[in-house]
């Protein structure tokens, strides 16, 4: 019954959800978290997990995030489309260390809507102290001015953020957003019918306080991502402006960002588009290229050491 009810209501429904549930009605004797799992094969009320398997191979610099908003993965979705065709994007953000969402829905991609979705979810999860997005250009800028610093580079640095950039065509880098981005699509998306902008802003609310309050994680075990928040007992760092800055910013003069890459057979460090030499036991390897701004200098790493440095005038 339990499961059932929660497979009603949309919500995960697996043996860590269930045995959450049970807690929270103070039943007695419950049953272990692997009981429950017999129950369900028995009764052929489990699904296979699926998706594609990436072997173990060359040592890549990932993001752990074991403290809250210690880092945040985020990443557009869209673009989507009401009841009557009206379009609109939504930029959704997961704290690593909580499992706690951010959804923000915007009509555009420009610089001042980037500002804007990202400041609105920052007054809901706090500002993290690293942002792992991918290479779209709505995020680092354009290839025409690699060293421009788009609006999103810009905003991260004045807030004290280090902005992480993914390497390209391997979404899977950013998996833990690309995974609720499969979970909004199917929960939301696929569920609710909408029609005007401001019942997609309420309910994209709506959704998002669902998911933190309600969702149970295995990782977490069995918590949802509120418990997982109050277990770590830190408070989370908000911004301290209610309205986000206006676009444009001028260019920060301290701070730090990252663009986390393979060394392909040529050799060469692609930085938005850039080529940097590197040397050529680097090859087939990942690399760190760090943009140290008050330096202007670009940092080059490789398994946490830094190994080479270039000029990077940003001026």
């Amino acid at each position: 019954m339990v499961r059932l009810q929660l497979y009603k209501e949309g919500l995960f429904c697996g043996a860590q959800a269930i045995r959450g549930e049970l807690e929270d009605l103070e039943i007695k004797s419950l049953p272990s978290v692997r009981t429950i799992n017999r129950i369900l094969n028995r009764n052929e009320l489990t699904h296979r997990r699926t998706g594609r398997y990436r072997a173990k191979g060359t040592p890549y610099p990932k993001l752990l995030g074991c403290a809250v908003n210690e880092v945040q993965q985020a990443d557009w979705i869209g673009p989507n489309y009401l009841m009557g065709g009206f379009r609109f994007y939504s930029l959704n953000a997961v704290d690593l260390a909580t499992g706690r969402c951010g959804v923000q829905p915007s009509l555009a991609k420009d610089g001042q809507s980037v500002f804007n979705a990202f400041w609105a979810i920052w007054r809901r999860l706090g500002v993290p102290h690293n942002l792992q997005v991918d290479n779209a250009e709505e995020f680092y800028g354009s290839p025409k001015y690699p060293r421009g610093m788009g609006p999103l580079i810009r905003l991260c640095l004045n807030q004290g953020i280090e902005l992480w950039f993914t390497p390209p065509a391997e979404p899977w880098r950013n998996g833990v957003v690309e995974k609720f981005n499969d979970h909004y699509r199917q929960k939301f998306l696929g569920k609710v019918n909408l029609a005007q902008e401001k019942e997609l802003f309420k309910e994209s609310l709506g959704f998002e306080d669902k998911h933190n309050s309600r969702y149970r994680y295995s990782k977490l075990k069995g918590r949802t991502p509120l418990q997982a928040l109050e277990g770590l007992g830190e408070k989370p760092r908000f911004p301290y402006e209610n309205q986000p800055p206006q676009h444009p910013l001028s260019k920060p003069t301290s701070g730090k960002y990252h663009l986390v890459r393979l060394i392909r057979s040529n050799g060469r460090l692609d930085m938005f588009g850039e080529m940097f030499e590197v040397p050529k036991r680097l090859i087939y390897e990942y690399v760190v290229g760090t943009v140290n701004v008050r330096r202007q200098k670009l940092e080059l790493f490789h398994d946490g050491l830094k190994v080479e440095e270039y000029d990077y005038n940003l001026r």
